[in-house]
């Protein structure tokens, strides 16, 4: 993927051919760079699974599915690149829509297997519970983040299977193609499914790295030297994430651009932030259980976030 990425980016500056509105090469980037931070975050959270050696096995061959699934849908999304056409929704000619139809089936294969890493995942009794709170939640997030990518293969308004050459679209109430924001490529005049798709597959990051943040700010705060504190700011940063998805999903399948939102779109946001600051506020502020005692819910164990980051 990394070697894609970098091809990617040199074609984005020597071939200045358009394909729906943006530059051709520009898919092929934003794709490989998306499964590199995927396949390093599961292969990271692979790394971390405890248990006998048939949980480690499973996770191999779950990592590895995913992996080969990857490599076969960049090799459709180049390939089709390179020939000037669209390797998403194309059912242009056979050839074409058979292309897509393998890209559907590997990305269901990929799906199933991020499922089973998540399965081992919420099995493995992982000693710190706010890097185990974080791993489980990003991944369950990112699991909804890739469902939304079947809302886009439905037929839009005007198209038929069968007949149209092109089945399935990006954008709600809009053509994919037009005006659009700069980098992302998301539409400004209508929804976009894959803002919430975005939102979703990148909590696979975001959780974890909250808790390495969490963990590096520790010597300067001396309240998140407590596991049980830095437990609750990432129970409540997973809840905020997965009504922040919540909403964007349901802001984009409402036919609105991301920068328009209307009243009820804004007073949904406001009450999500209302609630992480007072969250936040709780979460630093509540008594702390007695040493040796782990909250509900959790696992006791030895270590802490630093050793399971290192």
């Amino acid at each position: 993927m990394a070697m894609t990425a970098v091809a990617s980016a040199v074609g984005l500056v020597v071939d200045d051919r358009v394909l729906v509105g943006a530059p051709i090469w520009f898919k092929p980037f934003k794709f490989s760079v998306s499964f590199m931070a995927y396949g390093l975050s599961l292969a990271w959270m692979l790394s971390l699974l405890p248990g006998s050696r048939r949980s480690r096995r499973a996770g191999w061959w779950a990592g590895t599915v995913v992996a080969v699934t990857s490599l076969a849908e960049m090799v459709i999304i180049t390939g089709q690149a390179a020939r000037g056409k669209r390797s998403h929704f194309n059912q242009e000619t056979p050839f074409d829509a058979a292309l897509f139809n393998a890209m559907a089936v590997t990305v269901g294969v990929l799906w199933l297997g991020t499922l089973v890493v998540a399965v081992l995942l919420h099995r493995a009794r992982i000693a710190d519970r706010a890097s185990a709170w974080a791993m489980r939640s990003g991944i369950v997030l990112a699991l909804a983040g890739a469902a939304v990518g079947f809302l886009m293969t439905q037929p839009a308004p005007g198209q038929r299977r069968g007949v149209s050459k092109v089945v399935g679209a990006h954008s709600v109430g809009v053509p994919d193609g037009g005006p659009s924001m700069p980098l992302t490529g998301w539409s400004t005049t209508g929804g976009d499914l894959r803002i919430p798709h975005f939102v979703g597959m990148h909590a696979l990051q975001l959780l974890p790295l909250l808790v390495m943040v969490l963990t590096t700010l520790t010597p300067r705060f001396t309240r998140l030297a407590d596991d049980h504190v830095r437990l609750r700011l990432v129970v409540l940063a997973s809840g905020v994430y997965a009504a922040a998805f919540a909403l964007v999903l349901w802001q984009a399948l409402r036919g609105q651009p991301l920068i328009h939102p209307d009243g009820v779109t804004l007073a949904a946001a406001g009450l999500i932030l209302v609630s992480a600051v007072l969250g936040v506020y709780g979460s630093l502020r509540a008594p702390v259980p007695p040493a040796g005692k782990a909250a509900d819910g959790g696992e006791a164990g030895v270590g802490s976030s630093k050793e399971l980051i290192s």
